[in-house]
């Protein structure tokens, strides 16, 4: 598989190369992933490392945690993964705004109000897709100036 780089977050790239290991079939819709122990051994990262991507999928609706059994990919006419929950389309939104340079290292991200008023959502709401962001790396929010996208 390869080593992964080091740095500050490592559980991104994980749950990245994850993901496209679930959309390429790779881990088929109705199947388990290998277990954390697994995981840790391939990646090379401790348990904590592995979970925190894991959390990443499980947020995203590709996968689900089955007690005493393991993660579970999910179908994708599972309604959980084709109508993500409204956190998890802002934090998209702003995800494929960073990726895409619209919003460039260091920007200033859109305010928590513009966003409620954009997306009819409540503060709690913006605030859950601002951490997922955050978890991801892509973000860091400085107290009393705002968030902005994280050099990554």
């Amino acid at each position: 598989m390869g080593e992964l780089p080091s740095g500050y977050r490592v559980f991104p790239l994980i749950a990245e190369r994850l993901r496209m290991r679930i959309t390429s079939g790779r881990y088929p819709a109705g199947g388990y992933l290998p277990s954390e122990a697994e995981l840790c051994a391939e990646f090379r990262v401790a348990r904590n490392t592995v979970r925190r991507a894991l959390g990443v999928l499980e947020e995203d609706g590709l996968i689900a945690t089955i007690p005493s059994k393991g993660r579970l990919v999910r179908h994708r006419d599972d309604p959980a993964v084709a109508v993500p929950y409204l956190y998890a389309a802002i934090a998209a939104e702003l995800r494929d705004r960073i990726r895409s340079g619209v919003l460039a290292v260091g920007a200033m991200l859109p305010s928590e109000t513009d966003l409620r008023r954009r997306h009819s959502a409540s503060r709690n709401t913006v605030r859950q897709a601002f951490m997922l962001l955050e978890r991801e790396g892509l973000i860091i929010t400085k107290q009393g100036k705002g968030r902005f996208v994280r050099d990554h």
